[in-house]
């Protein structure tokens, strides 16, 4: 469980395929205070932690990972953001997230203001019905308030320490980002569609 408050990013170091599966060698400030077989959000996908070796960790995610998320894009270089699992003893800062990718969307639209950034995005439309005004959704494992809602589209503003804190800065037009929609409209979903 997680909060969608990002800690630190990460560069890709090094990548290993091994039949379907795909190793990843995390390079971070992080790493040094991990322990091996714990969760940690990588831009928004929950991996274990598999190894720790001075300033890197290793991760490998399944090929259903790879093919519901971005990571089957991350290349040797890719930045990449962090966070460690809830504390229950802290503030949810952001909201629930469970670093449960649902789906992945495209940036359309980038647009420079004067001191903050708005990135529109297109989802598939199958979910529109967990996208709403002012409502939580997790781009890339950050929380972030979604306005502008459209069938298949929303957008999300981005104050100067998110863009420079996380990998925000190098979201372009026609990048690939992770979304997971908010737990609650889930569930609240799956309720009304059973009576």
């Amino acid at each position: 469980m997680f909060t969608g408050i990002i800690e630190n990013t990460g560069i890709v170091n090094a990548i290993e395929i091994n039949g379907t599966n795909a190793t990843f060698w995390i390079s971070s400030t992080l790493s040094t205070e991990l322990r091996v077989d714990q969760s940690m959000s990588h831009s928004g996908v929950c991996l274990t932690v598999e190894d720790v070796k001075e300033n890197s960790h290793r991760v490998t995610a399944i090929e259903e990972t790879l093919r519901k998320t971005s990571l089957g894009t991350w290349k040797v270089g890719t930045l990449i953001n962090l966070e460690r699992c809830m504390l229950m003893n802290g503030r949810l800062d952001g909201h629930i997230v469970q670093g449960h990718v649902d789906d992945t969307a495209v940036c359309k639209k980038k647009v420079v203001l004067d001191g903050s950034w708005e990135f529109t995005f297109e989802f598939n439309k199958q979910f529109a019905h967990l996208v709403i005004e002012k409502g939580s959704i997790s781009v890339n494992g950050i929380s972030l308030t979604c306005f502008n809602v459209g069938d298949n589209t929303f957008t999300v503003a981005i104050i100067p320490y998110t863009f420079e804190h996380t990998n925000m800065s190098q979201l372009e037009e026609g990048d690939i980002i992770n979304v997971e929609f908010d737990i609650i409209g889930k569930y609240i979903q799956r309720m009304a569609s059973l009576k």
